[in-house]
Formats: C-alpha cells, structure tokens, sequence
C-alpha cells in the first residue's frame, strides 16, 4: 500500500512528463507553465487529503478481537427485557446475583442482589446444581420440588455465558402440577364410582344364574330390582360424566343465543312435576311473570335448574317444600332453590362443587347422588359468567342462589 510522499512523487513525475510532452507538440511556454502549476497545486491537494498511513489488512480485526467485551446483564437493554418477563430472571457472575427482574425480587426477596445465588435459592438441587463448573453443568431443567413452599414445584434452568456468568430461569409449575393431579384423582374416582354399581351387577347377576328354577319370585324380583336401580345409577354417572366434559370444551365459548330464562326455570319445574319422583308434589314454584332475557344455552340453562331442583329434593325432608325462585334483581336474574333438610355443616360447604365429593358418601349413594350435579351447575354458571353461591344452617335447610346477568337494555 502506497504511503503519502509515494504518492506525491508519483503526481509531481506525471506532471513533469505531461510538460515536456507538452513542449515537445509544441505548445506555448507560457500553457505549458500554467499546466505545470495546475498539476502541482492537484498533486499538493491529493496529498493532504490522503491519511499519513493506511492500516495494514486485519488490523481493525485484530483491534476488535483485543477489546474487551462488554456484560451482557450489564447491557441496559437486558435489565429492560428481564423486567418485561413475568417468570423470574436472574443474573450471576462467579455465583454471585448481579441483577434480579420484579418476578425474582417478588419470590426471593431483594436482598439476592448482591447474595451468593446458592443461598438466595435455598433449595438442595439448585445448590448442587449450581455448585458445578460451567463448564461441567449439563444443560438441563432441573426440578425445585416445595419450592418456596410445601406442595409447590419450580423447575430451574441456566444459560451459561463469558466471564462465569449465568442467566437463570425460574418457572412456576405448581399450577399445571394442581390440574394433573386433579386429573388423576378425577379419573380413580370416577374408575371407583363405576365399578362398585358394576360389580354389584355382576354379583346379582351371578347369583341369579346359579338359582335353580324353585327360587321364589320374589327374591328373584328384589335381585332384579336391585340390578335395575344400579345399572341405572351406572348410567346416570355416564350422563354426568358426559355433561360436565362438554360443559368443560365449551367453557372459554360465551354462548350468543337469546332466550327467555323464566320459561326454561317453568318448563324444567314442570318436568320435574310430573316425573315419578315422590317428591314431585313437594316442588312450589314462585316465578315472576316479566321475561327474563339473556344470552345464554338453554340445556345447559335447563340442565343446570334440574340439577338444583333435584338436590334439593334428595337432601330435603320429605313432606317439606322444595321451593323454587325466579325474581330480578337489579340488570340480574336471581334464581333460587331452597330446601327443608338437615342442611351442610360451614366446613363443607366451599368444597361442594368438588367433583365426586360428599357431604354423607352412603347418603348420597342411597339417594341417587353422582357427586357431579353441582359441579356441572359451577360450570355453567361460569360459562355464563354467573355467580353461584351455596348458603346452609344445619338443621334448618340449604339455599342454592345463582345470579345471572340479563341482556342489557331489556
């Protein structure tokens, strides 16, 4: 590469060719001068505009590979995206908290900052994991099981960095551990709830076949009986277990159809009527005539009204009446199921809308119950961005209320 004064002799010697090659043409003395001065004055220019030294090829390479690199958790635009994360977030360099986002502050306290991340996480398997060279820490996700708290879960994973730095990222897994385990114990419970119908079958049916042809009727008849009434309690676990997984698919689907409340609340009070149940009779009804109109599904709305109505007429007492209300309430419709029963002790009570759970387990069987009837009407009522609510006295009865929001402007 040519420096500053090679590139000025070079000028000044084409200047001088072109001045004598300028003579010897024949040119005046007087343009060949003027031509020899304008291309001095050029080669002056040239010159000064020229760097004193060009670098050398891989010179600003190796300048940038010399530098020193800047941190990354020190970089302002990481600490802006680790506040916008709603997990927690953390940085370290040599073990030692650096940075922490809101989310961490909030979990860990903000003391971390500063504190040996080991410490800060006060968890055996974060503690050994984290006590590993970089280098020797395999990428993994590691499990904080009760972390922070008993029945919690977090799962912890890093990213290793330059300069012995960490970013790690907490996760709360509590939440999706709650919902397997609701999973599970719906699915044993619902195993248990069919098979001990069936197998009563089964051992009726068993017996009934081993009876030599003397048998008396009416034991036969009562086997008979017995089988019919399981088998249909077997059937009628199916139907609920059916209703409240498609009342589940269609949870986050706002229904758009307009009905009229109140004759969905008569024609279910009147089905009810006149079924075979016994307390048929006991059902008082107290609608108000004015429309009730609402946005909503109607067998969903209707199976909801049975549900209530019929709870009530399994827990009541008989000969007492099951009284059933439909009134406004302000821009809301409140309906409302009350019963004469023995009623539900206060500890009760906010569990009643648990799947398959009983107040009095043989009760509940001897009367027909699936221990699913109330937590398919919450379902509903939230579908219908509704408010349940479950009020009871022992020995005085139980009152089943749910508001729902009529259709603006009617």
């Amino acid at each position: 590469m040519f420096d500053r004064l090679s590139s000025l002799i070079i000028a000044l010697t084409l200047v001088a060719l072109a001045a004598i090659f300028a003579l010897m043409a024949g040119g005046d003395l007087l343009s060949v001068l003027i031509l020899t001065l304008a291309g001095v004055a050029a080669a002056a220019t040239v010159h000064a505009a020229l760097p004193s030294s060009l670098p050398e090829p891989g010179a600003a390479a190796s300048e940038g590979a010399d530098a020193p690199l800047v941190s990354l958790l020190h970089h302002p635009d990481f600490a802006r995206w680790a506040d916008q994360e709603k997990e927690p977030v953390i940085g370290t360099a040599n073990n030692i908290v650096t940075i922490a986002n809101d989310a961490a502050i909030q979990l860990l306290g903000r003391h971390i900052v500063g504190a040996d991340i080991r410490t800060a996480i006060r968890h055996p398997a974060a503690t050994d994991y984290l006590s590993q060279p970089d280098e020797a820490a395999a990428l993994q996700v590691i499990n904080l099981a009760d972390f922070p708290r008993s029945g919690q879960r977090w799962t912890m994973r890093t990213a290793t960095l330059s300069g012995n730095e960490r970013i790690i990222f907490l996760v709360d897994r509590s939440a999706l551990d709650a919902a397997d385990r609701m999973r599970s114990d719906f699915v044993a419970n619902a195993s248990h709830e069919l098979r001990t119908p069936l197998a009563a079958i089964l051992g009726y049916v068993e017996t009934l076949q081993d009876m030599n042809g003397e048998a008396d009727q009416p034991t036969r008849s009562r086997f008979l009986a017995i089988i019919d009434r399981e088998a249909r309690r077997m059937q009628q676990l199916v139907i609920d277990l059916l209703s409240i997984s498609r009342v589940e698919a269609d949870r986050f689907r706002r229904p758009t159809a307009l009905i009229d409340l109140g004759a969905i609340v008569r024609a279910t009070a009147a089905q009810i009527k006149d079924g075979e149940d016994k307390r048929a009779a006991d059902i008082v009804t107290r609608i108000e005539e004015a429309p009730f109109p609402l946005e909503g599904d109607a067998a969903q709305l209707g199976q909801m009204a049975h549900n209530i109505i019929s709870n009530a007429m399994k827990y009541g007492r008989p000969g007492t009446p099951v009284t059933v209300t439909l009134k406004r309430k302000g821009e809301q419709a409140l309906l409302s199921v009350a019963d004469e029963g023995d009623g539900i002790a206060p500890e009760h009570l906010p569990r009643l809308t648990e799947r398959f759970y009983r107040v009095d387990e043989a009760r509940s069987r001897s009367v027909g119950g699936t221990g699913l009837g109330l937590a398919i009407v919450k379902h509903i009522a939230e579908r219908h961005q509704a408010k349940l609510h479950i009020a009871s006295e022992p020995g005085k009865g139980t009152i089943v209320s749910i508001n729902l929001p009529l259709k603006a402007g009617d």
